[in-house]
């Protein structure tokens, strides 16, 4: 079976990304979001409809009942945002993107690559790694995050771009016609035809700076004469550290329905090789970060000792009612009812994963039951009334084959429910009475076929004399060199089992027999004698009913009682977190740069506090204007927030902490980063299970933004007043519109002079923001061009308002 930390689910949740540069959150939810809204809304099987607009970017999640098909809900968003583009901004350089959200594509694990080395180093070493382990067959994609994007700037110099009469049209125009490649067709030369191609691209930043932007009356303006051309990076936009330290991660996402172990395995293969062949210097420092096969490897670990205590408790306990040859028969069932579970499961394309794996411990207890009573009902055809050992087999299983059966039907119809448990917790819950129910009808299998398949060939009748020491060790050794053969190949649990098998040999044999036999001979004689007349009383004259009246009377009890006390209810248990966030938010203009120098401040802060801790933590990841979205909500914006950091401090697993208190560590921390101003902070864990949002949320709905805003801050202040006991982290996810400077259109006078408020607005969107003329390819790669005014105009307002706007005139030319 596949392994993976959380199960596969598959839920009809469709989610619309756009990306619109420059615009605040308030044009986002006008000019992209709501057009977007008002045709999905439409969609048949809607169940849910929540969108959010931040700086640039536009996230709309859609759900659908569970009984849409996710293909179909996949096409009926893409036909519905499809009809909305005639409606969106006829300048948005990308079509919104539609894709269904796959709650098991996320990333397993993080490689960190950091190091003295340049952004253009990092890159190839990243990519190296993207392309190798993009190739393995479990992996979906590798993202990599925190390199900055090549691009070809072309910072104009404003009073020389007016001096030379020259606009950033004719910027556009110069670097667009010149930076081609037309097929011009094909020519007949003798026999041969040959095709005629105009190539003209561009091949350096230096080859754009000598091209002619104008040409008049014998006056050539080039464009190295009015403008910068260099050959860098896009402007900054997010932070990415660990341990204080820059970094390059790349985040690895596994195929659904992939083998969780496999694919880190190949990994951390590829890492090994890739160090010891100097693809990957020996001074480029790799971490590891979020590995999920940690985890997923501890709870396979834990599954396989329960099965072999399982195992030896059951016929240890046995043992000395059955002898050791009935209660091994006995305790066979665990491990081949785990065996055709694992096949039926493997079949339905189940992976082993943190809920099956709790079903299956949770059943552990149960799947002896029904062979117990099989087998003792075999032992004592056999023993007491002389049958042989196949007609011992066929009665006894016959005599109580449909009270097993009836007793595990009325077991599993407690579960069965489940099954139809609704909506994402539903889909991911549901694996544990579906893996309930396989595993014990397994069992109920095994006790009514198996069994007595073994009964019937190997049952013996109980004679007291000393074993034979020779036969003794010969066993066990058999057993030992079976146990390694199963390790070498692989099936260490049944090498295990082997072992256990080889050791109760040898310690029944020596040790455990005569105390059986002395236990059977004497104190189950005295058990019986003393549950008969018990039984005896409980059965005379009125006893009875009395019996009955008070078995009624501890139910109704045990009702009020239970009614009274009102125990607390929480959907998943409260685990000492290993990952603690603290989540910090400036207000909505400030500059990434600020938010960053703020962001190192607290981060130091962090540090501090986390130093007599420091051997139980792992890492402590930064992300500033990316990355900082909260992991426990679903669907949460993940476009730029440059106002926004998230730090996040990953601990070492449960085991290795040595006594500390995670959950101490995260009180710590939320009382300690108080007091620093103009920053909202808030400390969170990850929580278990799949991301389902806040565990209480108000919705307040309005068509006036003021207003909604002034009755959240209303209800919040009120909620924190109250001081109710459970309250961490309240938050208010609406945010005020970033300051703007609003620029009014005189638009009598813009038309006399023969220009529109089109051209007004374009010109200084194309000074400040910039705007993409065309493309440069460097080999395989291919980045844009980007033209806007140099930074000592584009953060100047009266050299921006003061611009001239240059145009063509339609009737001069």
């Amino acid at each position: 079976m596949p392994k993976s930390l959380y199960p596969d689910i598959v839920m009809p949740t469709i989610m619309v990304q756009t990306v619109y540069p420059g615009n605040s959150p308030a044009d986002i939810e006008n000019l992209i979001t709501r057009p977007l809204e008002k045709e999905i809304k439409s969609v048949k099987g809607l169940k849910k409809l929540t969108s959010t607009s931040v700086q640039d970017n536009s996230s709309v999640i859609v759900e659908f009942n569970t009984d849409i098909e996710l293909k179909v809900a996949l096409q009926d968003v893409k036909d519905a945002v499809d009809k909305s583009k005639s409606d969106l901004p006829s300048d948005l350089d990308m079509d919104p993107i539609v894709m269904d959200i796959d709650f098991s594509e996320f990333p397993i694990l993080n490689i960190n690559l950091s190091g003295d080395f340049s952004l253009d180093e990092l890159k190839i070493y990243a990519e190296y790694l993207q392309d190798e382990m993009e190739a393995f067959s479990e992996i979906s994609k590798v993202e990599i995050t925190g390199l900055l994007d090549k691009e070809i700037k072309v910072e104009v110099d404003l009073h020389r771009m007016e001096m030379s009469q020259v606009s950033f049209r004719d910027i556009e125009d110069a670097i667009a016609f010149e930076n081609t490649s037309i097929a011009g067709g094909d020519v007949l030369i003798g026999d041969t035809r040959r095709m005629v191609r105009t190539s003209a691209e561009f091949t350096s930043a230096e080859e754009i700076a000598n091209i002619i932007v104008k040409h008049e009356k014998g006056n050539i303006v080039y464009l190295k004469d009015i403008a910068l051309v260099t050959d860098g990076y896009e402007d900054r936009e997010s932070y990415a550290r660990l341990n204080t330290q820059p970094v390059v991660s790349l985040n690895v996402v596994k195929k659904s329905g992939e083998n969780l172990l496999e694919a880190t395995n190949k990994i951390m293969s590829l890492l090994a090789t890739a160090k010891q062949s100097n693809i990957l210097p020996d001074n480029l420092t790799i971490s590891i970060t979020n590995d999920q096969s940690e985890q997923t490897r501890d709870q396979l670990s834990n599954l396989e000792n329960s099965i072999i205590f399982g195992v030896i408790l059951v016929v240890l306990v046995l043992l000395f009612f059955l002898g050791l040859r009935n209660a091994l028969f006995v305790g066979i069932a665990i491990p081949l009812s785990m065996f055709i579970s694992f096949v039926v499961l493997g079949s339905m394309g189940t992976t082993m994963n943190m809920v099956v794996l709790f079903a299956l411990i949770l059943a552990l207890g149960m799947l002896v039951d029904n062979a117990i009573v099989v087998i003792e009902n075999i032992d004592r055809l056999f023993r007491q009334e002389g049958l042989s050992r196949l007609e011992a087999s066929k009665q006894g299983v016959g005599e109580i084959a449909v009270a097993i059966i009836s007793s595990t039907l009325t077991t599993l119809a407690a579960f069965f429910p489940l099954l139809f448990w609704e909506d994402l917790m539903g889909e991911f819950m549901g694996y544990i009475p579906m893996t309930l129910i396989i595993v014990l009808g397994s069992s109920l299998f095994v006790a009514l076929v198996i069994n007595p398949v073994f009964a019937s060939q190997f049952v013996k009748k109980d004679e007291r004399f000393a074993p034979n020491q020779k036969k003794l060790k010969k066993t066990s050794i058999y057993a030992v060199v079976l146990a390694i053969v199963f390790y070498f190949t692989g099936f260490r649990m049944l090498g295990s089992l082997a072992l256990v098998f080889a050791l109760l040999n040898l310690v029944n044999g020596m040790y455990l027999t005569p105390l059986s036999h002395t236990f059977q001979d004497k104190f189950l004689v005295r058990l019986e004698r003393r549950y008969s007349r018990i039984l005896n009383w409980a059965l005379r004259g009125r006893q009875p009913l009395k019996l009955l009246a008070g078995t009624f009377g501890l139910l109704i009890f045990s009702i009020v009682f239970f009614a009274l006390m009102k125990p607390n209810v929480e959907f998943f248990p409260v685990n000492e977190p290993k990952y603690i966030n603290v989540f910090l938010e400036m207000p909505e203009a400030t500059d990434v740069v600020a938010t960053d120098s703020l962001a190192r401040i607290v981060e130091e802060k962090v540090i501090t506090i986390l130093e007599p801790y420091q051997h139980v933590v792992s890492s402590v990841l930064t992300n500033v204007g990316a990355g900082t979205s909260d992991p426990n909500e679903m669907g949460g914006a993940n476009g730029i927030t440059p106002n926004k950091a998230r730090i996040t401090i990953n601990f070492l697993e449960f085991k290795h902490r040595d006594g500390v208190i995670t959950g101490d560590v995260m009180k710590e921390l939320s009382g300690s980063l108080v007091g620093i101003p103009g920053v909202d902070i808030s400390v969170d864990k990850n929580r278990d299970g799949p991301p389902m949002g806040r565990p209480i949320n108000m919705e307040i709905t309005g068509d006036n933004f003021d207003q909604l805003l002034l009755i959240s801050e209303d209800i919040q202040q009120l909620i924190e007043q109250k001081k109710i006991a459970g309250i961490e982290g309240l938050k208010v996810d609406l945010e005020m519109n970033k300051a703007e400077l609003l620029v009014n259109i005189d638009r009598d006078m813009a038309r006399r002079m023969g220009i529109s408020t089109a051209q007004v607005g374009s010109t200084i969107r194309t000074a400040l923001f910039g705007k993409e003329v065309s493309k440069f390819k460097d080999g395989e790669d291919e980045y844009p061009i980007k033209i806007r005014l140099a930074d000592e105009y584009r953060y100047d307002v009266s050299s921006l308002m003061n611009q001239r706007i240059t145009f063509r005139s339609q009737s001069s030319g």
